[in-house]
């Protein structure tokens, strides 16, 4: 997309040199049979060339100054305009329709770029007294009616002028289209790193959790003989565990982020009750559709995963009724257990990926002393 930008801004460009190059051409021939007629002096016509040319020389750089931001006016824009003027001078009196003819196109033509640089009012300011000084002098030379000459003079002024602006507003949007589709791809790889890390943290956190309290309680086994047995069996859960992890991080590379409802309230119980705290779950799910059974997966998850990590619960009850979960454990030791005040981001990815879903999300210390965790999903 980069690229297709960069050539529109050439094409433009070149095509704004080119209708340039066209009007030079034009001045200079106009310059010449106003000469072979008599109607101006060999030098007078060598001079009024050498600014028209000028000007037309000077245009490009000032359209390119001014193509992609408004600058302020500029020393170019000055000599530019100083060079059309004295192309003016230099051609009176003319009384032909060539000579009228350059009298508006370079005064015109040098307008239409001073609109660049200018704002609105200092515009129309400008150009109306572009518009007053031209038709002056056509009017003072041709004698002709000034009502006509002022009528062509302003359409002259206001189609040139308006003619250019809409040249860079056309780049301008085509600049701000590719600007928006960078932005929008930008947020895109934001919003997927945020996803990814998200989601590795509710796929490792719970099963980390775990492997550090086990590692611990088969540490403190296998000092004693007699509990031997279970040290192994404890250090089989824990390279359960480390499997499952691995498989988690494959499952979150790969992008897919189902978890089973059921499977999760098991595996809860488990590690709670191995950390010594009674879990009692009261769970209705039956109704729930597969969107709503894998949020609420993602959010026992992540509540058990705190009680391991943050709490001396003994106790956590856990209660699903129509896309409603509630967590309450009675280990709170901090009056805040939210990821901001822990320094963590579970609750707070948790908040994230339930608010996108259309669920309602709450987290910290109920009335009763006891750490809450409420998480409502469309059933």
């Amino acid at each position: 997309m980069a690229g297709q930008a960069l050539t529109a801004r050439k094409v433009l460009v070149h095509w704004m040199d080119g209708a340039v190059a066209l009007m030079a051409l034009a001045f200079v021939g106009m310059v010449v049979t106003v000469a072979v007629e008599g109607k101006v002096s060999v030098p007078h016509a060598v001079a009024a060339g050498v600014c028209l040319v000028g000007v037309c020389g000077l245009v490009p750089f000032l359209l390119r100054e001014a193509f992609d931001t408004r600058p302020a006016p500029s020393v170019r824009l000055v000599a530019a305009g100083l060079l059309a003027a004295g192309a003016v001078a230099l051609l009176p009196p003319v009384s032909t329709a060539s000579g009228d003819g350059l009298w508006a196109m370079v005064t015109y033509l040098w307008l239409s770029v001073a609109v660049l640089y200018l704002r609105v009012w200092a515009a129309v300011c400008t150009g109306a007294v572009v518009v007053a000084l031209s038709t002056a002098a056509v009017v003072l030379t041709t004698r002709q009616p000034w009502q006509p000459v002022l009528l062509v003079q302003a359409i002259t002024a206001v189609l040139m002028a308006v003619a250019m602006w809409l040249w860079r507003w056309l780049w301008w949007t085509i600049r701000d289209a590719h600007d928006g589709k960078e932005a929008k791809a930008s947020l895109a790889v934001a919003e997927e790193r945020l996803r990814f890390a998200r989601d590795l943290h509710d796929l490792l956190g719970h099963s980390l959790s775990v492997i550090s309290l086990k590692s611990e309680l088969a540490a403190k086994l296998a000092t004693r003989d007699a509990a031997e047995g279970r040290a192994a069996r404890e250090m089989a859960d824990v390279r359960r565990l480390a499997v499952e992890a691995l498989a988690e991080v494959q499952v979150a590379v790969d992008g897919y982020r189902t978890l089973d409802l059921d499977e999760e309230l098991d595996g809860v119980r488990a590690a709670l009750e191995a950390a010594g705290a009674r879990c009692e779950i009261d769970a209705a799910t039956a109704g729930l559709s597969p969107a709503a059974r894998a949020l609420l997966a993602w959010a026992v998850r992540e509540g058990a995963t705190n009680v391991l990590k943050h709490s001396t619960a003994t106790r956590c009850s856990i209660t699903i009724r129509d896309g409603a979960l509630e967590m309450r454990n009675d280990g709170v030791r901090v009056p805040v257990l939210l990821g901001e005040a822990t320094g963590g981001s579970g609750l707070r990815g948790l908040a994230e990926r339930l608010d996108a879903a259309g669920g309602s999300f709450t987290a910290g210390p109920g009335p009763a002393g006891e750490f809450v965790l409420k998480a409502v999903v469309p059933a």
